[in-house]
């Protein structure tokens, strides 16, 4: 779904809504972005609240050649750029911090550093002795580093936080620590860690209780439950509800346990199963894109954001998928949507999207290259020979037909408030069907 022919450097990206074509690498940029607007709520004498949130380091591996050839020639290019692009991180993060101490914010900024997940690919050099990675409900999977620094607030030094905490509690923390006062009728999933991250509450002396927290691993529409689950006190981890481990023994999680602790084994399913029970009744609250809101009118529906109950079919997610197209033709799924305001729609159907400006029956050449592996662009653009376009919505199918060279397939419907299922899709004469990757609707 990302800005057509993005591969890191020199992309395009939406600032405050509008695509702003950018130079340099994908990193670099956000930093110099988030540093533009540091500096004017400096100027304006505001707060501010900065988050910058990296794509990388993730596949596709790409990172600028200088950060990657220390351990290209080692590693390998896919290893190699996968650690320049930490390494690029590192050098960013230093840069940023002088850029605070340069502009007399440092002292107090609560600066963060942490990560969203276990690591993806670095597990084949270094694990910390962890068993599993990302997506797994092993610790691998979920536990990550946490970094707080706030020289005013007397948080420096290099103090560790033992018991466990999460990423729901940073949000009661920093309120806490900025002494802003909790939202009436919300109640937090996490609390506020100032008391451990001060050194004024301790597990030993019960001053911090001995909490439960549960991370769930699974990417499908449906839950299953007990299903990549861990349940996770400072002691123990209950896994996929059968397997037990003794943190403190075994910080590895290979040996099983739970036959020789079923109090421990009981105590922590009884505390999933009323999470469960609570969590179990919104499942069915899909989040829904909505259509004809005045906030976003055209909205742009692209292949991302399919709804595919298979979850082994291969989905369009990213744009070599969608140059394949014909070739490698993949399922076609829904878009959960919501109509917003009942009235005259204007739904246009494409192959590729406005900023190609190419017909739905003509190929698109490979893009450049750019360090690293192969880019998603770098895969030849196929060309669907459609004849016929269809688009469903609710209970309403309406078809037209495809004239040779056509950019989109354009159709006016006319809908009814509410949430529903939405999909478009090309047919050839051979009555091939190959998704409408991007559709653009516009309430009138």
């Amino acid at each position: 779904s990302d800005y057509w022919n993005n591969a890191y450097f020199d992309d395009t990206y939406f600032h405050n809504g509008r695509p702003e074509p950018t130079e340099g690498y994908c990193t670099d940029v956000w930093f110099d972005y988030a540093q533009r607007f540091i500096k004017a709520q400096k100027k304006a004498g505001r707060p501010f609240l900065a988050y910058i949130s990296t794509n990388a380091p993730h596949w596709p591996m790409h990172a600028p050649q200088k950060f990657a050839d220390p351990y290209e020639k080692e590693y390998g290019v896919y290893v190699g750029h996968f650690l320049g692009m930490i390494a690029n991180i590192d050098h960013n993060v230093g840069r940023f911090r002088t850029f605070l101490k340069d502009e007399g914010l440092t002292d107090n900024t609560i600066f963060v550093f942490t990560t969203d997940n276990g690591t993806k690919t670095g597990d084949r050099i270094f694990n910390a002795g962890m068993r599993g990675k990302k997506t797994s409900e092993y610790d691998g999977g979920h536990r990550v580093p946490l970094f707080i620094h706030w020289p005013a607030g007397g948080l420096v030094g290099g103090r560790d936080v033992e018991p466990i905490t999460a990423h729901v509690d940073l949000f009661p923390t920093l309120i806490d620590l900025c002494e802003i006062t909790q939202p009436k009728g919300v109640n937090f999933d996490g609390r506020s860690i100032r008391p451990l991250l001060e050194g004024i509450a301790r597990l030993s002396d019960g001053s911090w209780p001995d909490r439960i927290l549960i991370t769930d691993s699974q990417r499908v529409i449906d839950p299953v439950k007990w299903q990549k689950s861990s349940v996770m006190t400072n002691h123990w981890r209950l896994v996929n509800g059968k397997e037990l481990y003794d943190m403190k023994q075994d910080p590895g999680q290979k040996k099983n346990v739970a036959k020789s602790h079923p109090e421990a084994v009981a105590r922590l399913r009884a505390f999933y199963n009323d999470w469960w029970a609570e969590l179990k009744p919104t499942f069915k609250n899909i989040p829904a894109i909505h259509l004809g809101h005045p906030d976003e009118n055209p909205t742009l529906l692209t292949s991302h954001d399919w709804m595919v109950e298979d979850t082994s079919a291969k989905i369009p997610w990213n744009q070599a998928f969608v140059r394949e197209a014909i070739d490698n033709p993949a399922v076609i799924g829904d878009w959960n949507v919501k109509v917003v305001e009942a009235g005259d729609y204007e739904i246009r159907l494409r192959r590729w999207p406005r900023e190609v400006d190419t017909a739905i029956d003509a190929p698109l050449p490979p893009g450049k290259d750019v360090p690293g592996e192969t880019p998603f662009r770098a895969t030849p653009g196929n060309a669907v020979p459609a004849v016929k376009a269809t688009v469903r919505i609710g209970d309403q199918v309406v078809e037209a037909p495809v004239k040779p060279g056509a950019k989109e397939v354009v159709f006016k419907m006319s809908l009814p408030v509410g949430t529903t299922r939405m999909s478009s899709f090309f047919t050839t004469r051979e009555g091939v069907e190959v998704g409408a990757f991007y559709a653009y609707v516009r309430k009138k």
